[in-house]
């Protein structure tokens, strides 16, 4: 889709503003033609206002707050959602009164951006496949954080395949307003097994990284000096350069920042969860799996680190800060 084939659309719809949603919406509403309507839905209203406001301070076109999920699909040709759980997902889709599946979806196409369980994901796509033979449900992942989502610099993990043509035909183009990297993984859950394995990766590195730096720190090596040597040598990893858990290694990162804002830790916990579990589905051995889950529990449960960014570990493993 181009943005003039963008501009014969009744509309692009947006569900969920949370930390990633609002950035991910804000960036597709900047690329897309003033011409064309945006329709948004979130559970808090004062998130629904703030975004108006915003977009209309900034003159990027069109934007209609919806009552409900349902109202959204309704006006939309493409719609978009990101929530941070199975169960958010089902209620978008499936809430018996006003769920996107109560209303007429003939011909929509459904791109779902959450990070959940693969057989949730299964399930509302094949009750969007039974409600319409002619619409479409995509899982399509994201990776890169917060900060990619507001550089538009994001990763989409599209449980779709190249051969698609109605996908990379209309639904990579929208993608691209809000990423730079799209892989298309294979059939429909595939974009949720790479993330969560992907998310599982990233949590281990970021524990890892902490004790490492503890263990330096705490002979004595100076923590940006210690930072520079793991990044040059066999220990480099994408944690250690951009979001080295020590404050202060990495200034403008959320780490330097008391940890305020990025990946909760608690959504941590939740992902890593999901990748334990797609382990045990197909008895793939994890030997780190269940330490690193509990690593990050008693993380999310300890008042100094709740509700802070994942790399908080390092305050629970004693770190130096």
């Amino acid at each position: 889709m181009s943005r003039t084939e963008a501009q014969h659309c009744t509309g692009i719809g947006f569900i969920g503003l949370g930390n990633m949603g609002w950035r991910m919406a804000l960036n597709l509403r900047k690329s897309l033609p003033n011409t064309t309507h945006v329709f948004i839905y979130d559970i808090r209203d004062d998130v629904l206002e703030d975004f108006i406001s915003q977009s209309n301070s900034k003159g990027l076109g069109h934007v209609i707050a919806c009552a409900n999920s349902r109202e959204v699909a309704g006006r939309s040709d493409v719609i978009f959602s990101i929530v941070s759980e199975g169960r958010h997902t089902r209620d978008v889709f499936l809430n018996e009164h006003s769920g996107v599946l109560t209303g007429p979806i003939n011909g929509k196409a459904f791109v779902d951006c959450s990070t959940i369980d693969p057989s949730t994901s299964l399930e509302v796509g094949k009750a969007v496949a039974q409600a319409s033979p002619t619409a479409r449900f995509y899982d399509v992942p994201v990776s890169g954080g917060v900060s990619g989502a507001e550089a538009g610099t994001l990763s989409f993990l599209a449980g779709a395949s190249p051969d698609d043509t109605f996908f990379v035909e209309h639904i990579r183009p929208l993608l691209e307003m809000m990423g730079k990297n799209i892989f298309y993984v294979g059939g429909a859950g595939q974009g949720l097994v790479a993330k969560l394995c992907n998310n599982y990766l990233s949590g281990i590195c970021a524990i890892a990284t902490s004790e490492a730096m503890n263990i330096g720190m705490r002979h004595g090596i100076e923590p940006k000096l210690l930072s520079d040597i793991f990044d040059k040598s066999t220990g480099g990893n994408w944690q250690n350069a951009n979001m080295n858990p020590v404050p202060g290694v990495c200034p403008n990162a959320v780490t330097s920042k008391g940890y305020q804002g990025g990946f909760k830790v608690q959504l941590m916990v939740k992902d890593f969860t999901l990748a334990v579990n797609a382990a045990k589905e197909v008895d793939a051995m994890l030997a780190l799996g269940e330490a690193g889950l509990a690593a990050y529990t008693a993380t999310a449960e300890d008042p100094r680190c709740r509700d802070l960014d994942n790399r908080v570990v390092y305050r629970w493993l004693g770190g130096k800060e």
